[in-house]
């Protein structure tokens, strides 16, 4: 096991209703708040006003931005920094799911940053300090209501890029499972994709003595599958939303990834469909997370071993490991398949004349720059992700 330093200072607010404490809690931290969210959801669905009414009450003075994307976009972050310093903002309340979440810690940034907040993002400039950021939580899956990480899309460049700090892990977090329950089929299928994925990247690794971590990833995962395929046939079940929402921040909280390396290539692939093809994070990570496995597998073949064992229930013998781990990688692909998940590149409308220019940009080699490879338990140059784009074509 590796050392490690861990902090998670969010607080949960957790159960039926818990949205409408927002004003009462936040009233000490604040004296005037960025309301941000997506589409007009929130206002036909009552949440909107809930939450206003919950700020009025408390005296709090807001001002609102809404028109976030899926992939979020930089040019909206810009906005939102402008509109905060020229009104005095001093919290940004977060109201939606990850791409939410993410708009509003790069907005946080922004506020308290000398310089343009894409070069944070496009040169990892150091960052220590931000706004406060609360969320109320309507889509769970990116685990960004937990996490001190942010991706933001740059539609000029057809780039998107994450950036990590301490300083963006979220204040307080609302989370109310019933507000899950009208969600699309295919948003849940996405979100459960997306969180089980920040599970992998942390299970799959080349660290030693992590008894502990791996039981509890296990533990994870087995959770995420077995409440989804319940709320692919009962959307509105109380008690598997409440398994399906605790689960999305626990799989990025960092908990799982203590003393061990952790890998992150299927990320870093996915991230360049969904910027210059605007796919879902998590229906990417669908197709991209079981070639990726039998992509690298061989170079821990006792790690994927235990994953098709103890995650997905494959039995055999121990003498021909190689068909009890594709017979783990093939139950994986048949999970997504249930959900409703795209199996290749093709069905989600992404053709090889791309395939060669997304993986130079993967690894930075498209930039003119040393080429960075990605991953960490199998290192994965231009050529590899290249390979893997083609075999799940």
């Amino acid at each position: 096991m590796r050392n490690f330093d861990y902090c998670a200072p969010t607080r949960f607010i957790f159960g039926r209703g818990v949205e409408k404490e927002a004003g009462a809690v936040l009233k000490p931290y604040a004296k005037k708040i960025l309301l941000h969210f997506g589409g007009q959801n929130i206002k036909r669905s009552g949440l909107y006003d809930d939450i206003t009414a919950s700020l009025k009450a408390a005296g709090l003075d807001f001002v609102e931005l809404g028109g976030v994307a899926p992939n979020p976009r930089v040019s909206l972050v810009r906005k939102g920094i402008e509109l905060c310093k020229s009104e005095g903002v001093d919290l940004i309340l977060a109201v939606g799911g990850g791409s939410v979440i993410d708009s509003s810690k790069a907005i946080a940034m922004g506020c308290l940053y000398e310089g343009d907040i894409w070069e944070v993002y496009e040169e990892s400039k150091p960052v220590s300090k931000a706004l406060p950021v609360a969320t109320v939580l309507t889509i769970p899956a990116a685990g960004s209501e937990a996490s001190g990480a942010s991706v933001i899309t740059n539609e000029e460049k057809s780039m998107k890029l994450g950036y990590t700090s301490q300083a963006l892990r979220p204040l307080v977090s609302f989370v109310d499972p019933e507000l899950f329950f009208t969600l699309p089929k295919n948003q849940i299928a996405n979100g459960v994709t997306d969180m089980m994925s920040h599970v992998f990247e942390r299970y799959f690794t080349n660290t030693v003595h992590t008894d502990l971590t791996d039981g509890l990833c296990e533990a994870v995962l087995k959770t995420i599958m077995k409440n989804a395929l319940i709320l692919a046939g009962d959307p509105h079940n109380y008690d598997a939303w409440c398994e399906i929402g605790y689960s999305g921040t626990v799989a990025h909280i960092d908990m799982l990834g203590m003393g061990r390396e952790e890998d992150w290539a299927c990320h870093g692939m996915e991230h360049e469909l969904s910027a210059i093809y605007d796919v879902a994070h998590g229906a990417g990570l669908a197709v991209l997370t079981p070639g990726w496995m039998r992509y690298v597998y061989k170079d821990n073949i006792n790690m994927f071993v235990q994953f098709a064992v103890n995650i997905m229930g494959v039995s055999g013998s121990f003498r021909d490991p190689d068909a009890i781990v594709l017979e783990g990688i093939t139950r994986l692909e048949d999970f997504f398949s249930k959900m409703g998940l795209a199996a290749s590149l093709s069905e989600l409308g992404i053709g090889e004349e791309t395939f060669e220019q997304m993986a130079k940009k993967a690894t930075g080699v498209a930039y003119g720059m040393e080429e960075q490879a990605l991953g960490g338990l199998k290192k994965l140059y231009w050529q590899d992700v290249l390979a893997i784009y083609k075999l799940v074509k």
